[in-house]
């Protein structure tokens, strides 16, 4: 238990969005409890683990460590059982996330944040209808903490929203149900993430396999909320694939959860609260992917956490709404642009899947990339052209 009952800040959920705030916060002065409730940071692992390496770059120079994999190109199957493999534009990396999660705890640490595992938080400390602090259990015992302000940071589920208001909920057309296995005893291309599309396979998403060498892959799907309800599971879905593809695999870890592929959260802040990474609804809502995202809402709200409480102001919904105000004109308005180009292709049939593949492949192997598959999309759906075309330019 901690020495003290009263912090600056108390951060809840100790991923890369969490840790990242709490650095932040820290290293201009300001006092951080953070806390997690698993008992080892960064395990068990509910990602698939890419990020590209320029936007990693921003916020850190990567240890070896962190990097599974390097990866240069990826391959689209289409349902018809054809591929065409793009190469990138920029190096991408796979993870080790237990690693890297842990790590950048560690680096919370060294600037003077407090790091807690095992520190379950299932409720808030309130007064004159003001959030100033956080209860619940750790190590079985039960804890009380004030702070001027509380940081949620605990994923997709977010109890820290809803227990301050704050409407978090997803509808299912923008929530994936997600399941992964980490696998070995496979030969995969180390240098190759490879996704399959097909609405029988993964209704509303997609299945990818992303290896992280020695023989081993993340092998995961994502559908979407409403398809996990009325059809076959994500689970089910994924394990058949698994058997048949990989018949002689081994299992390392398996991962479950929600995966939010929606637009931003209409509301990030409340009095003495705010809400960073999935908790927020910053992932990106085509392809799921959170982790970089999730850092930059960190960032973004550890700076405005940093200006409000080092100037005595009331950390109040109008006084932290420069965050909001700050996220919804910048990765904000990316988001979405990409969820309604999302909902686009999501209107692809199998057909249109395999047209775009089969386009695709007509050019020569040195040709294939990203913006020849966007170009074989739109000359099915003329209507993303105008939204691909502000997401490019960053409008």
């Amino acid at each position: 238990m901690w020495n003290t009952k009263q912090y600056d800040i108390v951060v809840v959920g100790a991923g890369p969005a969490g840790s990242t705030f709490a650095r932040i916060a820290a290293s201009d002065g300001l006092s951080v409890l953070l806390l997690e409730k698993k008992s080892q940071i960064g395990a068990p692992v509910r990602c698939g683990e890419g990020v590209i390496g320029s936007d990693l770059h921003l916020f850190h120079e990567p240890r070896s460590e962190w990097i599974e994999t390097t990866i240069n190109k990826f391959c689209l199957f289409a349902p018809n059982g054809k591929s065409c493999t793009v190469k990138f534009d920029e190096v991408g990396y796979i993870l080790n996330r237990t690693i890297f999660d842990n790590d950048l705890a560690v680096m919370a640490a060294e600037h003077g944040v407090t790091v807690s595992s095992k520190a379950y938080v299932n409720g808030l400390l309130i007064e004159n209808n003001k959030v100033i602090g956080v209860k619940g259990l750790n190590n079985n015992k039960v804890f009380e903490i004030r702070s001027k302000l509380v940081i949620g940071a605990d994923g997709v589920e977010s109890r820290i929203g809803r227990m301050a208001g704050i409407n978090t909920k997803l509808d299912l057309k923008d929530i994936g149900s997600g399941y992964q296995k980490t696998i070995s005893g496979i030969k995969t291309d180390k240098d190759v993430c490879t996704f399959y599309m097909s609405n029988n396979l993964a209704p509303g998403g997609y299945l990818w396999i992303f290896p992280k060498g020695n023989d081993r892959a993340n092998v995961g799907i994502g559908i979407s909320g409403r398809s996990s309800i009325n059809g076959k599971s994500a689970k089910k879905r994924l394990n058949e694939f698994i058997d048949s593809k990989y018949p002689n695999h081994k299992v390392e870890s398996i991962s479950i959860g929600g995966i939010p592929l929606s637009k931003p959260i209409k509301q990030m802040v409340t009095d003495g609260v705010m809400l960073i990474g999935d908790a927020a609804r910053t992932t990106d809502p085509l392809s799921g992917g959170g982790i970089i995202l999730g850092m930059k809402s960190a960032t973004k709200a550890a700076n405005i956490a940093v200006k409000v409480l080092k100037n005595g102001i009331e950390p109040s919904t109008m006084n932290l709404m420069d965050y909001q105000k700050q996220w919804r004109d910048s990765e904000g308005k990316q988001i979405n642009r990409i969820y309604r180009i999302k909902k686009a292709i999501n209107k692809l049939t199998d057909k249109d899947l395999n047209h775009i593949v089969n386009k695709v492949n007509k050019l020569p192997k040195d040709k294939h990339s990203i913006s020849q598959i966007f170009r074989a999309c739109v000359s099915l759906k003329p209507s993303l052209l105008i939204d691909v075309a502000k997401v490019f330019v960053g409008y």
